[in-house]
C-alpha cells in the first residue's frame, strides 16, 4: 500500500490523513444525530433508511478523499462514485448502521476502505457517537484509539459468541435457518447490534468470536475486514468473483470458526 507522499505534498502517513477525515466525517454526522428531531428521513426500502446526513456525510468524504487522492476513484453508498486513473478505489459508507442512529442508538459509524488489486487492503472505522476509532490493514498494524490491538484469541466453544446480520430482504426461513444453525448445531450465543462495522469491532475487540452475514453490501465491511485480517481474522469472500455493489453471504473469524460456519453458508437459499 502506497504512502500517501507518493499522492500528496504531505509528510504525514496514509493510515494518520485517512483517520483524520474519517474523524471530520464523524463530527459532521454527529452534529445531525444531535438534531434527529429535525433530520429528513427517506426510505430506500422496508426498514432501509437513508438521511440528510447519510448524504452530506458522503459528499465531505467524496471531497476530502478526491482533495488528498486526486488519481483514485471514490465509491459510496448513496451513489456518490467517481472514477479514478490510479486503479485504487476509497469505498465509503458514510454512516452505517443509519436505521440505528435514526432511532437514536450509538451504534453506527463512518467506514473508509480502500480497494486496491480487488482486494479490500486498508480501513479507518470511527464510531463517533462510542469514542471508538479503529484502523488497519495489509502494511498497518491494527490499533483501536492508537493502541495496538491483541491477535484475535482461539475460539473456546463453552464461551463462543458470533455477531450477525441479515439485509431486509432476507427471507424468514432464512433467517431463522441462521439462529437455529448457530444456536443448535453449534451452541454459540449471538448478538445483533444493526450495523455491520460496530458488529466487526466487536470481533477486534474479542467480544465476539467471527460473525455471520446475509446481505451485507461490499461498503458495509471494506473498511473491517482489512483491520481484522492483520489480527488473523479470515473471511469466506472470493473477492475475484466479487464487484463493488454486489450483495454479500460471508462470515469472517478464525479459521476454526469459519470451519463450523461454513455449511450454515451453503445451505442457505440463493436468494439470500
Amino acid at each position: 500500500m502506497a504512502d500517501i507522499r507518493s499522492s500528496s505534498r504531505s509528510s504525514r502517513s496514509l493510515e494518520a490523513v485517512v483517520e483524520e477525515i474519517a474523524r471530520e466525517a464523524g463530527k459532521l454526522a454527529l452534529s445531525h444525530f444531535h438534531s434527529l428531531a429535525s433530520l429528513p428521513v427517506v426510505s430506500k426500502g422496508h426498514l432501509d433508511l437513508v438521511t440528510e446526513a447519510d448524504k452530506k456525510v458522503e459528499e465531505f468524504l467524496i471531497t476530502r478523499l478526491r482533495e488528498v487522492f486526486p488519481d483514485d476513484g471514490v465509491f459510496g453508498e448513496e451513489g456518490g462514485e467517481i472514477a479514478g486513473s490510479s486503479g485504487r478505489i476509497w469505498v465509503i459508507d458514510p454512516i452505517d448502521g443509519t436505521f440505528n442512529f435514526v432511532r437514536g442508538s450509538q451504534n453506527w459509524a463512518v467506514s473508509i476502505g480502500l480497494y486496491e488489486n480487488r482486494r479490500p487492503s486498508f480501513g479507518v472505522i470511527h464510531a463517533p457517537a462510542r469514542d471508538l476509532t479503529i484502523v488497519g490493514g495489509s502494511t498497518v498494524p491494527t490499533q483501536l484509539n492508537g493502541k495496538p490491538v491483541k491477535p484475535l484469541p482461539a475460539l473456546d466453544m463453552s464461551r463462543a459468541s458470533t455477531g450477525f446480520s441479515f439485509h431486509p430482504s432476507v427471507s424468514t426461513a432464512d433467517r431463522l435457518e441462521v439462529i437455529r444453525f448457530i444456536s443448535d448445531d453449534l451452541g454459540i450465543s449471538f448478538r445483533f447490534c444493526g450495523a455491520a462495522t460496530i458488529s466487526l469491532i466487536e470481533v477486534a475487540m474479542g467480544e465476539t468470536d467471527g460473525y455471520v452475514s446475509v446481505g451485507d453490501s461490499t461498503w458495509d465491511v471494506m473498511a473491517a475486514l482489512p483491520i481484522l485480517a492483520s489480527l488473523g481474522v479470515s473471511d469466506t469472500i472470493d473477492w475475484d468473483r466479487t464487484e463493488l455493489p454486489q450483495k454479500l453471504r460471508f462470515a469472517c473469524g478464525s479459521e476454526d470458526f469459519l470451519r463450523k460456519v461454513r455449511p450454515l453458508l451453503q445451505t442457505l437459499s440463493a436468494a439470500a
